[in-house]
């Protein structure tokens, strides 16, 4: 055990930006300006408006409560915890973690942005601390939960307890009330069966909204005296005791594409014999996918809507085969792009024994495109793993593409304040990215 940290309470409330390795520093930096992306392409969702709309009516107008990301309204903390983790997920785009298989970055900015206009965070540093704090929580409890639980929970399950680590951190709390907010968010946090979401896709998602909501719950209702069962995942675990030792958001992946992750290798390989064998989507006769198991369950080929589309490899695949990328307009009104649903109906989707047991370690995935000439080309991919992690320029330019309804000196001026010196006042950021755009 890191001397610096005696405990999980003493991890949470100890963590300082100026004592942090760098490596961590930049990697939260990366978390944070890709999230931010992600929440721009976000609201132009159905799913952002509506959870938006829903947090101030049943809680707006106070100008004591908290900012919705790219909308200017204030309403409760717990609501704008809400409301902004819905409009990440909405845009299925955020970094993962793939022993947790789902997403810490949704549920932890958020958490942190809810108490950032009620308490003492005054520069970016704080911000970043803050948010290093809820993903090294996050994700234990996730790695934690996957080991000990049955069934496949959803990131809200676990992220919940990062978001009530960094409220219980803000708020202060002293040992015993930082244990009952992580105790009252593990138990009310949603434990939602995963794989329902994604053979049904809807905007309930990966349930980050409202374990972000639970998490800042947590946290006042501990500042308040409630009191809460001890938190199982947090306590007498292997994974608890490396904390300020290992730092588990270096290990996080980012996206390239706004779909479901266990997507991407087939897309990856598609693009791959696009681009090399020059082929256009009108050539193609026929397409089958060898892949892991639970890939082969995000079989809708015909979406009706973008969450359908985020969770079907068929149409991600076609979309990306089609327009020769995949970005989030392509996955935005999928009803609309008769030539993507098309040729999704081609694709046939064939789970490995091989690729499941390696699964989720590694993702791979093999595609075989026939053209109606005879011909065909296959490559196999593994894609997204955070051992050869994206460079800081592809990430940007991910930024770019995803805040592109933004005015681009304001996209500039967020990415340049998020990679500034750690000592600029926060107040810099946060209208910038509250405000509506």
């Amino acid at each position: 055990m890191n001397s610096q940290y005696s405990g999980i309470t003493d991890f949470i409330h100890g963590v300082s930006g100026q004592d942090l390795p760098a490596d961590v520093l930049h990697q939260a930096r990366r978390c944070l300006l890709d999230l931010i992306g992600v929440a721009v392409a976000g609201t132009a969702t159905a799913l952002s408006h509506i959870i938006r709309d829903h947090a101030y009516r049943q809680a707006g107008g106070s100008a004591q409560s908290s900012r919705l990301l790219f909308d200017g309204r204030r309403v409760g903390a717990s609501y704008a915890a809400l409301a902004n983790a819905g409009t990440i997920d909405s845009m299925d785009g955020h970094d993962g973690h793939r022993l947790v298989k789902g997403h810490a970055g949704a549920a932890a900015l958020p958490a942190v942005l809810a108490f950032t206009d009620q308490r003492s965070l005054t520069t970016v540093e704080d911000l970043l601390a803050g948010l290093i704090v809820a993903y090294e929580v996050s994700l234990r409890a996730g790695i934690v939960l996957h080991r000990t639980a049955a069934d496949y929970h959803s990131s809200g399950a676990w992220n919940a307890l990062g978001a009530a680590a960094v409220g219980a951190r803000l708020l202060r709390l002293d040992p015993e009330a930082t244990r009952h907010a992580l105790g009252i968010a593990e138990y009310s946090a949603p434990r939602a069966p995963m794989m329902r979401s994604i053979e049904h896709p809807t905007m309930v998602k990966d349930s980050s909204a409202w374990g972000a909501q639970a998490g800042v719950n947590a946290a006042y209702l501990a500042a308040g005296g409630f009191t809460g069962a001890p938190a199982e995942l947090m306590e007498a675990h292997p994974e608890i005791d490396d904390l300020g030792q290992r730092w588990r958001i270096t290990e996080q992946y980012f996206k390239i594409y706004p779909v479901c992750r266990w997507a991407h290798p087939a897309v990856q390989a598609g693009l791959s014999i696009r681009a090399n064998q020059l082929i256009q989507a009108d050539q193609i006769d026929d397409v089958e996918v060898t892949t892991f198991a639970a890939a082969a369950r995000l079989h809708t080929a015909a979406p009706q809507n973008t969450e359908q589309a985020q969770y079907s490899l068929p149409y991600a695949l076609a979309a990306a085969l089609v327009h020769g990328k995949l970005i989030p307009e392509n996955v935005l009104h999928p009803r609309t792009d008769a030539d993507v649903l098309r040729l999704s109906q081609k694709i046939r989707l064939v789970p490995s024994a091989d690729m499941t047991a390696e699964f989720p370690a590694q993702r791979r995935a093999k595609v075989q495109i026939t053209l109606k000439s005879g011909h065909s080309y296959s490559v196999e991919t593994t894609d997204g793993n955070p051992e050869v992690p994206l460079s800081d320029a592809t990430l940007h330019e991910k930024y770019r593409q995803n805040t592109q309804m933004l005015d681009g000196r304001r996209s500039e001026a967020i990415s340049d304040i998020i990679f500034a010196d750690a000592a600029t006042p926060l107040n810099q950021l946060m209208g910038l990215i509250t405000e509506p755009p």
